[in-house]
């Protein structure tokens, strides 16, 4: 070959690897995208997003899309022409002056094209690394303010990190999703997911005109009453409302693939993507549930997804049409049982955790206190009800309804209190306080000529004759009357209370042979109602260590706390020296009887395991940071971690609990009380505790699911000094950090090594000595399932017993002043430590 040849040989060569290696983000006057041969994309700079021409499906239809360029799974996030696709492959999508995005087909018709109001010189459409397709002048920035046009201001099916979703008063531009018409069409079907504009903004989920969800009002932290609008570990929800618009975003916190899209067939889904099964993972759907669907109970009816029927009228309110009611027709709603009659000592009751009612036809002021709010309704008689915008800042604004209350539901943990106009004689309530029983009765009068108010109380005191009836009272009044935190004042949370003689029925008279297992409470056993729901029966031993306080504690928190990683209450009973609490039964029993069995254990590969991993810590996440008041459990362990018949895991035993207010973080106590082997260095030293002392218990139990070893009772032949933590530690210091799974894992081609080095790091992140350089449980969830995520570098553990460490050490605390308990018949101990300080 000449060296003239070699040289043509050479550039071509060049020429052309360059043209297949480099790809552009930029649709210039002089580079088009075009379909069929010599097919051509843009590609985003980071590589995240492509745009070109696709057919969805089995459809010989031509689309202009935006999709995932790096995901296995083809998944488009915007179509261009979906009500004019192309039918042949000789689409060109071109730029041109004075701004205009314009595609064209073989005889250059324009088939779909963008619009613009202004014009500029050297116009360029870009993809841009959040899948935003931008059209600017070449020379500005990626300022939005400077855009001519953006895909994310007309969206299809898809909503990305970074769309708004809402309205612009100014100029009058909506921006919605609409779903597909069908998997293989995407032009415009049925479903629309948009902010209704009417009263005060709320997103409404529509089926052409009818309502299908609606969102509720934003609080000032998320949707009144949504349940999947809550502060997500890995994005951050956002709302503007303002004379110049109303629109609701949210931004990425982690590194994390995920979209939300409404379906054809109507439901709101929020995935994200996981490497390591190559496919796309629910996080969350609205609807919801039953109680999602648009004023289900009618009017002053409450949608109450733990009972059954659903359907129930608010306190002080009855069905409109009692035999539609019975007939499950709840359409009619409720009303109030006493009438009103304006200026005749009407006043207001507060029911809280609701979700507010619809607030189409609200007023509302986004300054007004709620004084100020309760003043104003009550001048006016046809004001109805009135309640706080936001619940921030001790809460600020006012809405005002006027008309009939649609569409509540209670949301215990989430939801918002409301004022509701009733009539005089309904303002009769009875109250506790100091061990005694009063009866109030408040009589309020408003003359026609002002605003004065005249309230007689008459109390009448009363001894309790019983300990047992004091007991009933003190737990009847948690669920009746709203006491936890102010969260429900209503009878949603009213806790059943079961006869003894039903409870003997439906456990054969507690036969032995139905006892489940024992703790520190006493023994559980199985039974069957007549029903034929199948139950567990907690029943307080004589011989407890736990008693009173344990039992009132356990029947409020978990009755109080609905998720589907908690333990469900379903009862309780008092009665003679009897005191028993009755929960679902759980027919797979606690995690320790699995991890910690030869046998059992085979039953967990590594995805159920890992599986139990994440569930537990959503359940400890809610108790953390999505219960309005912070719950600590203090005893998570793997015999309190139950199974359901599909190995859902479910947190128990909140004997022990303590909750924080919404600013406390830490709390001190001269009695330590938990698990041997799972309680902080802090908490067992010191007596401080906060929810950084369950991080720490947690992060042992993932070392002990990942092992199958007890912390406890781990032995190393070549150290019989060291405990799990310390193994774990001195295995990731060598990277050897497999070695440390149970052995019949490592044979399992399930096993995700990755992801077991992983969790075994974050598991070390849990037991860092000091609270403050451990993890929240919202990050425990990121880290354990983001593989992408650097994780912050692990420490030399809490409670590393090994000679040469300068941890703490349990042998050095005080045995003198440790009181020891068997829990369970696992053998473990419960510490129970009296300060002498």
């Amino acid at each position: 070959m000449s060296s003239s040849s070699h040289c043509c040989f050479s550039l071509l060569f060049f020429l052309l690897f360059h043209k297949i290696s480099c790809s552009t983000d930029t649709i210039t006057a002089t580079l088009s995208v075009k379909d069929g041969e010599g097919e051509t994309t843009i590609v985003s700079s980071n590589g995240t997003f492509e745009l070109g021409f696709f057919s969805p499906g089995k459809s010989e239809n031509r689309y202009v899309g935006i999709w995932y360029k790096n995901i296995s799974v083809t998944t488009v996030v915007w179509v261009a022409n979906r009500e004019t696709p192309l039918n042949t492959t000789s689409g060109i999508l071109k730029i041109i002056k004075p701004g205009i995005l314009v595609l064209l087909n073989q005889d250059n018709t324009t088939i779909w094209s963008t619009n613009t109001s202004r014009s500029v010189q050297n116009p360029i459409a870009q993809l841009l690394d959040s899948g935003n397709l931008v059209i600017k002048d070449a020379g500005d920035g990626n300022e939005e303010k400077n855009f001519l046009w953006q895909s994310f201001d007309y969206p299809t099916d898809t909503y990305l990190p970074g769309m708004k979703i809402g309205w612009d008063f100014v100029t009058g531009h909506e921006t919605f999703l609409s779903s597909w018409k069908s998997s293989e069409d995407p032009s415009t079907g049925e479903f629309k997911y948009s902010i209704n504009r009417n009263g005060y903004p709320q997103n409404f989920l529509k089926r052409g005109s009818i309502v299908r969800y609606r969102s509720g009002p934003w609080n000032g932290f998320q949707f009144s009453g949504s349940l999947n609008s809550r502060q997500s570990p890995f994005y951050e929800i956002g709302f503007v409302f303002n004379p110049r618009e109303a629109y609701f975003t949210n931004h990425l916190l982690q590194p994390v693939i995920t979209r939300a899209t409404l379906s054809w067939n109507g439901l709101l889904e929020r995935t994200t993507w996981v490497d390591r099964t190559q496919r796309w993972v629910l996080y969350l759907n609205v609807p919801t549930d039953t109680c999602d669907i648009y004023k289900l109970c009618g009017a002053y009816g409450k949608c109450n997804i733990q009972t059954s029927p659903v359907c129930g009228c608010l306190d002080k309110f009855v069905p409109k049409n009692e035999a539609d009611w019975l007939k499950a027709d709840w359409s009619s709603g409720c009303e109030r049982r006493t009438a009103l009659s304006c200026n005749e000592g009407e006043g207001f009751l507060k029911y809280s955790g609701i979700k507010l009612p619809d607030t189409q036809s609200v007023w509302f002021n986004q300054t007004m206190t709620l004084e100020e709010c309760k003043t104003r309704c009550l001048r006016n008689c046809s004001c109805m009800a009135y309640s706080n915008i936001e619940i921030r800042n001790g809460g600020t604004g006012c809405f005002m309804w006027f008309d009939e209350l649609l569409d509540i539901r209670l949301v215990p943990n989430e939801g918002q209190d409301i004022y509701i106009r009733v009539a005089a004689s309904e303002l009769v309530s009875e109250v506790r306080s100091s061990g005694k029983k009063q009866k109030i009765l408040i009589v309020t009068l408003l003359p026609l000529g002002g605003v004065l108010m005249l309230t007689l109380i008459l109390v009448v005191y009363y001894r309790r004759k019983k300990k047992n009836s004091e007991l009933k009272h003190e737990v009847s009044r948690w669920h009746n009357k709203g006491d936890y935190s102010n969260e429900s004042s209503n009878n949603e949370f009213e806790l059943p209370v079961f006869d003894l003689s039903t409870l003997n029925k439906a456990t054969d008279n507690f036969l032995i042979g139905n006892k489940l297992g024992e703790g520190g409470f006493g023994p559980v056993y199985k039974g069957v109602l007549e029903s034929g729901q199948e139950i567990a029966v907690k029943r307080l031993s004589k011989t407890s260590t736990q008693g009173q306080d344990e039992f009132k504690n356990e029947a409020l928190f978990i009755a109080k706390l609905q998720h589907r990683n908690l333990v469900k209450m379903i009862g309780y009973c008092i009665e003679g020296e009897d005191k028993m609490l009755i929960y679902e039964f759980l027919p797979n029993g606690s995690l320790d009887s699995f991890i910690f069995d030869e046998t059992q254990s085979r039953l967990l590969d590594w995805p159920k395991r890992f599986h139990i991993i994440n569930g537990i810590a959503r359940g400890l996440m809610y108790l953390h940071h999505d219960s309005r008041l912070r719950i600590i459990h203090r005893d998570l362990k793997a015999s309190n971690i139950l199974l359901d018949i599909n190995m859902e895991p479910k947190i128990s035993d909140f004997g022990l609990a303590r909750s924080f207010g919404g600013n406390e973080i830490e709390a001190n106590t001269n009695k330590v009380v938990g698990t041997y082997g799972y309680i902080s260095p802090e908490y067992a030293v010191r007596g401080l505790y906060s929810v950084k002392s369950d991080v720490f218990s947690f992060g042992v139990l993932l070392l002990e699911i990942i092992s199958g070893k007890r912390n406890t009772k781990f032995f190393d032949p070549d150290n019989d000094d060291i405990n799990l933590l310390g193994h774990a530690w001195k295995l990731h210091k060598e990277g050897r950090s497999m070695e440390l799974v149970e052995p019949h894992l490592s044979d399992t081609a399930s096993l995700s090594a990755s992801e077991v080095v992983r969790s075994i790091h974050v598991a070390l992140l849990c037991v860092h000595q000091r609270p403050e350089d451990r993890p929240s449980m919202s990050s425990v969830i990121v880290m354990l399932n983001n593989e992408a995520g650097a994780l912050p570098q692990a420490r030399q553990p809490g409670f590393f017993t090994d000679d040469d460490a300068h941890s703490f050490n349990m042998n050095e605390f005080g045995s003198t002043n440790e009181i020891s308990t068997t829990s369970l018949s696992t053998g473990e101990m419960t510490i129970t430590r009296v300060d002498p300080c």
